[in-house]
C-alpha cells in the first residue's frame, strides 16, 4: 500500500492583485473550495487568504502534481465567482502561483500562518509577503 504525504504551501492571487473578497465573500469561497477539494479528492488541510489572494496547505496524492490541482481549484473557484454574480464584469485568477514544499516538521507553523491571514494583512500588504516568501525559498535555493 502506498503512502505519500508531500505538504505544499500554495499562494495565488487574483488578476492585478484586485481587492475583490470581502471578508463575507472570503468565507463563502473558502467554504466552497473546501467543498470542490473534497469532491475532487484533494487533500486541502488549510485555507486563508485576504481581499486579492488565498494561500492553501494541500498533500498531494500519489497520482497528483501541482499544476493539476490549480489548474481544477482555481479554474473551479473562478466559474463559480462568476456564477455567483459577486462583481462586476468577469472575475479572473492571475495566471501564475507561488508553490513550495513544507517539511512534516513545519506543517503546523504553515497552518498556523494560513489561519492568521486576516490578523496578518492588517499590517502587512501582500507585496511584502510574497517578497519575503520568496525570499525564504530563494535563501534555501542559493
Amino acid at each position: 500500500m502506498s503512502y505519500v504525504r508531500i505538504w505544499v504551501h500554495v499562494v495565488f492571487s487574483t488578476r492585478n492583485h484586485e481587492q475583490y473578497f470581502s471578508a463575507e465573500i472570503r468565507s463563502k469561497l473558502f467554504a466552497h473550495i473546501r467543498d470542490n477539494c473534497r469532491e475532487k479528492g484533494i487533500f486541502l488541510d488549510s485555507i486563508g487568504g485576504w481581499s486579492d489572494h488565498v494561500h492553501l496547505l494541500i498533500s498531494l496524492g500519489k497520482e497528483q502534481n501541482i499544476a493539476k490541482l490549480m489548474m481544477l481549484i482555481k479554474g473551479e473557484s473562478a466559474h463559480w465567482l462568476n456564477k455567483q454574480l459577486f462583481f462586476k464584469g468577469k472575475f479572473y485568477w492571475q495566471d501564475d502561483y507561488f508553490a513550495i514544499s513544507v517539511s512534516e516538521s513545519q506543517v503546523e507553523k504553515v497552518r498556523a500562518y494560513i489561519n492568521d491571514q486576516e490578523v496578518h494583512h492588517r499590517a502587512v500588504p501582500f507585496e511584502r509577503e510574497f517578497e519575503k516568501l520568496v525570499g525564504i525559498f530563494d535563501a534555501r535555493s542559493g
